[in-house]
């Protein structure tokens, strides 16, 4: 049976991307109905759009004949699934407010199917308090909310609030839709064509977040990782096409889209995961693994005995993941660590990659806020030297390292 999804356009810039959107989603046999706010229709035209779904592109609440051939309240209830894209500021503020003040927000007031809302605007204006309360508003409230990309603006800005491109988005409205997936169970995207996938047929390997040692049932030995930088590069490798495995530490993030995740808690659980996720053409090591665990984690809490002297708390070495896959006989085409620092960076990173076999390095001083933080410095460590860039959104980050392992894995065969 044919899905059906009603498209709401907002009138923010990137509205021009609504047109590869539509054409991608016929593509995969799903029918699309278009509603263009009035400022949407300076940037896309209704005639445009009309010529790609082949249906009529909705606008006036109040035209008489709209109305009595498919009236607003039936409108917002024939689709399997409601997408506004691009969602603007005000218009997230609207859905969040629940304001009806045009036919774009009546509908979504209306409907009872599942909506889905891709922001794009501003980097200030995606962080902005009241966009970030809004936003959590409408997650509580049970809409689905795709992250926006970070990269450069039309304004010349860097940073967070660009609309994800057609084929993310195409992807997610496919998964919420539960359409089927490709042949491989694993890859985790439809297989909409298109030229800007350089990892097409790749498959990414990902370790991100802290481990969780434990040392009775309510403590154990971990460290201060978010798990954020690990996440912004398996989001960077789907969209550039990979087939990626996110092995996940213990981390309260949100999956990224076109990624599979596995979640452990141990080193030597999250050791097990990258085993079995093998063969990968390129390994990217971001996981902060405790070096350490407890000999023997007690059953029971412990309990002080009086004596004013700490628990007797023998530790072991934790197996080294990034080593273990440096001699591995599947060892990865492309083998990536991480090493965090907060002294002699780039020279203990050098030092790291003769010791772990791997191909490069990537170091950042953790001395800061880095850790949890939202933007990261680092250098590229290889046998060729060191490439320091700049301080970037941690998103950034992700996709300039992506670019990189694309161009590297395209130079050497399937």
């Amino acid at each position: 049976m044919t899905k059906r999804i009603l498209l709401i356009i907002s009138g923010g810039i990137a509205a021009y991307k609504s047109l590869e959107l539509v054409r991608l989603l016929r593509k995969r046999g799903i029918a699309v109905r278009a509603v263009l706010t009035e400022s949407a229709e300076k940037f896309v035209t209704p005639l445009s759009l009309g010529v790609l779904t082949e249906d009529h592109v909705y606008g006036d609440m109040f035209d008489l004949k709209e109305e009595r051939e498919i009236g607003h309240i039936q409108l917002s209830r024939q689709a399997d699934l409601v997408v506004v894209a691009p969602a603007t500021a005000n218009m997230l503020a609207k859905m969040a407010g629940g304001i009806a003040d045009n036919l774009a927000t009546t509908l979504l007031l209306a409907t009872d199917k599942p909506v889905l809302a891709v922001p794009a605007m501003n980097i200030r204006m995606w962080h902005h308090a009241a966009t970030q309360r809004n936003i959590a508003q409408l997650k509580a409230d049970g809409i689905h909310v795709m992250e926006p990309d970070s990269g450069e603006m039309a304004c010349g800005e860097f940073g967070k609030g660009r609309l994800p491109e057609p084929q993310a988005i195409a992807a997610e409205v496919a998964r919420l839709l539960a359409l089927p997936l490709p042949a491989d169970p694993l890859a985790g995207q439809p297989d909409f064509e298109t030229a800007d996938t350089p990892l097409a047929g790749r498959h990414v390997l990902v370790t991100a977040g802290p481990t969780h040692e434990p040392i009775d049932p309510v403590r154990y030995i971990a460290n201060r990782s978010s798990g954020k930088q690990g996440f912004a590069i398996a989001a960077a490798a789907a969209r550039a096409g990979a087939r990626v495995t996110l092995v996940a530490g213990p981390v309260h993030l949100p999956t990224p889209t076109g990624v599979n995740r596995v979640d452990v808690e141990t080193a030597r659980e999250m050791l097990g995961a990258v085993e079995a996720a093998l063969p990968a053409d390129a390994a990217i090591m971001v996981a902060a693994v405790a070096d350490w665990r407890t000999a023997d984690a007690a059953d029971q809490k412990l309990k002080k005995d009086g004596s004013g002297k700490p628990a007797p708390l023998p530790l072991v070495e934790n197996p080294d993941i990034l080593a273990t896959l440096g001699k591995h006989a599947k060892r990865p085409a492309l083998l990536v660590g991480f090493a965090a620092e907060t002294q002699k960076v780039a020279e203990h990173a050098q030092a790291k990659l003769a010791r772990k076999g791997a191909d490069w390095i990537v170091a950042n001083d953790v001395s800061g806020d880095v850790m949890g933080g939202d933007s990261n410095s680092v250098h590229i460590v290889s046998r060729d030297g060191v490439e320091s860039w700049e301080n970037l959104p941690k998103d950034a980050v992700a996709t300039r390292l992506i670019e990189k392992v694309a161009h590297v894995l395209s130079a050497r065969p399937d």
